[in-house]
């Protein structure tokens, strides 16, 4: 995750995340309906993305309650 982090702190970073900021902006103010048309299809998209994003979370808290008896 800090390669990620680490790549917008450069100037190739910045330019791509403002080229996207514009082309989103550009889509919003041109294409509002049919941007607003698949919305409900970029939520169930962004459902598995976050899966690859939270890839690293481990869940301490179920092996500690198996190890108390509770």
């Amino acid at each position: 995750m800090n390669a990620v982090l680490d790549f917008f702190h450069t100037k190739f970073g910045l330019a791509v995340s403002l080229l996207l900021a514009a082309l989103g902006g550009y889509l919003l103010w041109t294409h509002t309906g049919h941007t607003l048309a698949a919305l409900p299809y970029l939520l169930l998209l962004a459902c598995p993305l976050m899966h690859f994003v939270h890839h690293g979370h481990k869940h301490h808290g179920e092996a500690d309650q198996r190890n108390s008896g509770s």
